[in-house]
This record gives C-alpha cells, sequence and structure tokens, in this order.
C-alpha cells in the first residue's frame, strides 16, 4: 500500500515539473513573439521611410532631369546669341574713316603735337639759351654765373615741365569726368596760351625765372593732352580703326618733336635772337585746337554712359559715322555700360584696391613705364650732347638730333596699319627687343671709343656707328613703345574706371619721365660708357613682362577685354569687393530698360558663373540652378518693355535677333 501510494507521489510530482517546464517554455515563446512583432512593425516603418525617401529621390531626379533640359536650352540660346553678336562685331569692323571722325582726330591730336613739340623744343638752343642766362645773371648780380650752375638752372628749367605734366597727368581723370573728353581739352587751350606767352616774353623781361614758370604750365597743360587725348581718340574710334588711329597719338608727338628740331637749328630760330620765337610758337597749337575742337562732338561714350544722354550720344554718332544706322554702336556701348556697372563713378582709391582691376592697372602703369624707362628721353632730350661726346661735329650733332625726329616721324606713319593687323603686343614686343639690341650696341660703340681713341680712322668708325645704333633706337621705339602705352591704357578699361586709370597711368609716366630727365646727367656722369646700360637692363625686364602678362587687344570691344581680366580672377574675390553690391542693384534696375538680347546675355553670364565657381556639389548646383533660372526668367522676360525691339531697327530683313528664351516649365520647383 505504502509501495503505491509513493509511486503515485513521485509520478504526480514528475507531472508537475512537466507542467512547469512547460509553462517557463511558453513564456520563452510569448517573449519571442513579443520582439518579432517589434521588429516586423519597425521593419514595416523602415519600408515606409525607405518607399517616402525613393519617392523624394524620383521627385528629385525629375527635377535634375528637367535642369539638364534646360540648360540644354540655354547653351543653344547661347549659341544664337553668340553667332548675333559676332555678326554685330563684322558690322562694326566693317565701319571705314569718314572725314568728319579725321577732322575730329586731327583736332585732338593738336594736343599731342603740343606735348611733343615742347618736349624737343629746348634740345637744339640749349648753349644759346645758358649763355642768356650767364648774361641775365651778370647784369642782375654784376658777377658770373658759372658753366655749371648755368648748365643746372637750364636742366631743371628742362625737367620743370614734367613735373607740370605730373600735375596735369594726376588731374587728368577728374577733368575727364567734371567736363568731358572735348570740354576739358577746351579749357586746357588757356593754360597752353599762358605757358607760351610766358615763354615767348622771357628774353624781352629778362627773366630765365618766366622760363621756368612758363615750362611747368606747359607742363600741366601736355599732362592733361596726354591723359585727354587718347582717352577721345579710343572712345571715337571704330572697332577695327581704334589701333591704327590710336597710333595717331604719338604721331603727333613725334611731328611736334621733328618741326620744333628743325625749327631749332641755327639757320632758323636757334639763334641768339630766335629762340624766344622758337619757344613762342608753342600758341599756335593751341589757338588752331580752340577754333577747331568746337565743331567735334563730344565723345559718344561719355555722352551716353557717364551723362546717360542717349539722345547726343546718337548725334555724335551719326556725325562721325556720316550714317543714320548707328544701332550696332549704342548696342556696343550699352555692353560695355552693363559690363562696367561694378566699377561706375570709380575713384582712383577704389581702382587701386579693387581686385578686379588691379591686373589691368599694374599692366597699363608698367607699359607706361617701359615708354620713359627705356631711355629714350635720354636720347630726345641730351641727343646732340650725346652725338657731340661720341666725336660728331656740332653742326652733324644737330642734323643727326633733326634725323631723329625725321625717323620716329616715318617709323610711326609704318606703324599705324601694322598696328590693327600685327597686334599691339606683338609691335611692343618687336619695339622692346629691338630696343634692347641697339641699347647695347651703343654702349659698344662708346667703349670702342674710349678704348681705341688714338686711332683716328677708328674714331669716325665708331662716330658712325654711335649715330646708326641711336636712330636704330628710336626706330624701334617708335615701332612699339611710343604709341602703345598711351593707346593699350584706355582700352585695359571700360568706361567707368577709364578716367582714374588713364590719371594713374599718366601720372606714372610724367614721373618716369621726370626722374629720367633730372637723373640722366648724374648717371652719365657716374657711368660714363655704360650710361645705357641700366636702361638695357629694364628693357629686358619689360620685354618678359610684356610676353608673359599682356593681352592682345586686337579687333576687341572693351566688353571682351574686361571680360579677359574678369576671368582671372575668382568669383570670392569679385563677391567681396565693396563694389559688387552696387553692381547687383545697378542691372536689376537696369533690367526692365534693356534690349532682350543684352537681358539674355547676362542672365546667361551670371549663371555660367555661378555653374562654374558656385557650387562645389554637382547636385546642388543643378538644384539652386533650377529656382535660380526661374527667378530670374520671371524678373527679366516675363514682361519685356514696348522698346525692346529698338536694337533691330535700320537691319536689313534677312538679319533676325535670336529669339527669346522658351518660358520656364517648372516655375515652382525646388528641391
Amino acid at each position: 500500500m505504502s509501495m503505491n501510494l509513493s509511486a503515485k507521489l513521485d509520478e504526480l510530482q514528475h507531472r508537475g515539473d512537466r507542467h512547469l517546464e512547460t509553462t517557463v517554455a511558453l513564456c520563452e515563446i510569448r517573449t519571442q513573439l513579443q520582439e518579432l512583432t517589434r521588429s516586423v512593425e519597425s521593419c514595416q516603418s523602415e519600408v515606409s521611410e525607405v518607399k517616402r525617401d525613393m519617392v523624394a529621390i524620383k521627385h528629385e531626379l525629375d527635377t535634375v532631369q528637367q535642369v539638364k533640359e534646360e540648360i540644354e536650352e540655354l547653351r543653344e540660346y547661347v549659341d544664337r546669341l553668340e553667332e548675333h553678336t559676332h555678326r554685330r562685331k563684322l558690322r562694326l569692323l566693317e565701319q571705314g574713316l569718314t572725314f568728319f571722325l579725321s577732322y575730329a582726330i586731327f583736332a585732338a591730336v593738336l594736343g599731342m603735337f603740343q606735348f611733343g613739340y615742347n618736349t624737343g623744343v629746348t634740345n637744339a638752343p640749349e648753349k644759346t639759351i645758358e649763355n642768356w642766362m650767364k648774361d641775365v645773371y651778370k647784369a642782375r648780380y654784376d658777377e658770373d654765373l658759372s658753366d655749371e650752375s648755368a648748365e643746372r638752372i637750364y636742366s631743371f628749367a628742362v625737367s620743370v615741365f614734367a613735373i607740370g605734366g605730373m600735375l596735369g597727368g594726376f588731374v587728368g581723370g577728374m577733368v575727364a569726368n567734371r567736363f568731358g573728353r572735348k570740354g576739358g581739352l577746351l579749357l586746357n587751350n588757356i593754360l597752353g596760351v599762358g605757358g607760351s606767352c610766358l615763354m615767348g616774353f622771357t628774353k624781352i623781361a629778362s627773366s630765365y625765372e618766366m622760363l621756368i614758370i612758363g615750362r611747368f604750365i606747359l607742363g600741366v597743360n601736355c599732362g592733361l593732352n596726354t591723359s585727354l587725348v587718347p582717352m577721345y581718340i579710343s572712345e571715337i574710334a571704330p572697332l577695327n580703326l581704334r589701333g591704327g588711329l590710336g597710333t595717331v597719338n604719338q604721331l603727333g608727338v613725334t611731328l611736334g618733336l621733328l618741326i620744333s628740331q628743325v625749327l631749332g637749328i641755327e639757320q632758323l630760330l636757334g639763334t641768339n635772337d630766335g629762340w624766344p620765337y622758337l619757344l613762342g610758337l608753342a600758341i599756335c597749337p593751341a589757338i588752331l585746337q580752340l577754333v577747331l575742337l568746337p565743331v567735334c562732338p563730344e565723345s559718344p561714350r561719355y555722352l551716353l554712359i557717364t551723362k546717360q544722354w542717349e539722345e547726343e550720344s546718337r548725334r555724335a554718332l551719326r556725325r562721325l559715322r556720316a550714317n543714320n544706322q548707328v544701332e550696332e554702336d549704342i548696342e556696343e556701348m550699352r555692353a560695355e555700360q552693363r559690363a562696367q556697372q561694378s566699377e561706375a563713378s570709380i575713384s582712383m582709391m577704389e581702382l587701386i584696391c579693387s581686385p578686379t582691376l588691379r591686373a589691368p592697372l599694374i599692366i597699363g602703369v608698367v607699359m607706361q613705364l617701359s615708354q620713359q624707362l627705356s631711355g629714350i628721353n635720354a636720347v630726345l632730350y641730351y641727343s646732340t650732347s650725346l652725338f657731340l661726346s661720341s666725336g660728331l661735329s656740332e653742326e652733324s650733332a644737330k642734323f643727326s638730333t633733326i634725323g631723329i625726329g625725321a625717323i620716329m616721324t616715318i617709323m610711326t606713319l609704318v606703324s599705324i596699319p601694322l598696328m590693327d593687323r600685327t597686334g599691339r603686343r606683338t609691335l611692343h614686343l618687336y619695339g622692346l627687343g629691338g630696343m634692347f639690341i641697339f641699347s647695347i650696341f651703343i654702349t659698344i660703340s662708346f667703349l670702342i671709343k674710349e678704348f681705341f681713341g688714338y686711332v683716328q680712322e677708328m674714331i669716325d668708325w665708331m662716330s658712325y656707328l654711335s649715330v646708326v645704333s641711336t636712330l636704330g633706337f628710336v626706330v624701334f621705339f617708335a615701332v612699339g613703345p611710343g604709341s602703345i602705352p598711351w593707346m593699350i591704357t584706355a582700352e585695359l578699361f571700360s568706361q567707368g574706371p577709364r578716367p582714374a586709370a588713364m590719371s594713374i597711368a599718366v601720372l606714372v609716366n610724367w614721373i618716369a619721365n621726370f626722374v629720367v630727365g633730372i637723373g640722366f646727367i648724374s648717371l652719365k656722369s657716374a657711368l660714363d660708357n655704360y650710361t645705357f646700360l641700366p636702361f638695357s637692363f629694364l628693357l629686358a625686364i619689360f620685354w618678359i613682362f610684356t610676353y608673359k602678362k599682356v593681352p592682345e587687344t586686337k579687333n576687341k570691344t572693351f566688353e571682351e577685354i574686361l571680360v579677359i581680366f574678369r576671368h582671372g580672377n575668382c568669383r570670392s574675390s569679385f563677391r567681396d569687393s565693396r563694389l559688387y553690391g552696387s553692381m547687383l542693384n545697378c542691372v536689376n534696375a537696369l533690367e526692365q530698360h534693356l534690349p532682350t538680347t543684352e537681358q539674355a546675355g547676362l542672365v546667361i553670364a551670371e549663371e555660367k558663373q555661378i555653374q562654374h565657381d558656385s557650387f562645389p556639389n554637382p547636385f546642388e548646383q543643378f538644384s539652386y540652378m533650377s529656382t535660380y533660372s526661374s527667378h530670374r526668367r520671371h524678373s527679366a522676360y516675363a514682361s519685356l518693355p514696348a522698346g525692346s525691339e529698338r536694337s533691330s531697327r535700320g537691319r536689313e530683313p534677312s538679319e533676325r535677333p535670336p529669339p527669346p528664351l522658351p518660358p520656364p516649365r517648372f516655375p515652382n520647383s525646388a528641391v
């Protein structure tokens, strides 16, 4: 009995243990089921998120595809716009030289003639004027003036001309903006008349102080001329003739130089009685310009871009081009106006600080230095004494000096057709290279004369070598550095910064002119036969700089030249410029008044810049372009003014402007 009970109890206990195990197992299974349920719910949530992401990605891909299609349309439109611009430029290149344009250039270049005449007028009568100074000093103080003191006073009278030129060049930009190019030239002749009168009456008054003051006033006059005349000529000249007509500046200088040298010989006005008339004749170009210039129009670019007088600009262009169809010139000037809005009304300090304009400013300054520090002024101011030191007789030296002026004039005439055919940069390189070679020959001729001075035949041979080398030096100067710096400085800048740039460049030119004029005698005393070696070294530096840094501006519009330097500067530096905000405001204000083709060019140029520079991530670039192009199109193309077709008036029926851009297909899309 007890055995049976024990077995029953064991069986019940065993069943209880199995039930407990089952309960534990069920609890574990329930826990796993709960975890599995949570995992399934989490997976469902993740699947929903993935679906949403896929929908968003699909939307973004659709947007990217649409942006790609729109960019292709923009590219096609850019091609059509470039073709239209090319046709417009070809029509500008077909313009010719008219009678009234020639008249205006002749009237303006009288200012450069004045500059050349007063540069060379003191060369031939040097000894005569020094002897007169000694006589005046003897009459005043009853004692003799030493030769060294007379040379020092005369050297100062020669060099004070450059001091006045610095002042005139410095204020040239302000005068150009205040009174206009033509107005500034007219007012400048008051100084020309006054200075000429002072120099003409200096002997009657027995006052060499009047000579110095007159030279200073004429220096201011010529400094203004060297700033205003190249500016005026470059702004009225057609695109295809701008290089050749710009060379006329130097032609005026060389003609003035030649005439002053011819009149300065002893057989004419280089005598004791004639030299005051020689100096006083500087009044003639000033009087002639006062008579001729009032008939000429003001610069059309100044009227349209600076003064905003479009109708007056059109009238001036019709007179200069002898044609009523001047829309191509107006469009080109508007393009320049739009391109230079960021530099509108710029001062000299803003010009120096602007990162966008720093490169063309440096080029303009170095080009001016390459003209003055080449050694040409040493030849022009002291050519007679240079030839005398090389062994020539006094009469032969004076006639050789006249030969310098004649050679410069002839070679300047030769360079006029070459300027627009060969190019400014190429001619400047040829000029600097030739001057470098002949400056070495001049030094060699001096050295051989010293070492073989005891052989008379060698002296005669070296005298001729010195003359030939000097004339060769002048030939290559006339080909390049003589005319190109005046012209290219005006070409490198658009209408806004051009006056300030010309002021800085002309100021640097006159400072270098003064340094060479006042320091050449001391340099010659210190280096003797090696006088031209520093100029040879500088010519080599200028050649390398021109080869590396100076762009070719032949047959390029001012807008195209501006783009060359804009592409050389990063976008961030341009945005950081203090002028960038004013540019955007000006462009937005002008958009509603621009022709369709120019608005398209403005928008596309900005979009291209944003595409290349603003976004490191291509997807961000496409996303931004979608919003940006919608905004721009609504502002620039949705409601064009009624006068937007004005730029196409007068064109041939077969020539049509490019069609407007298609309307945006997704104006509100954005990622």
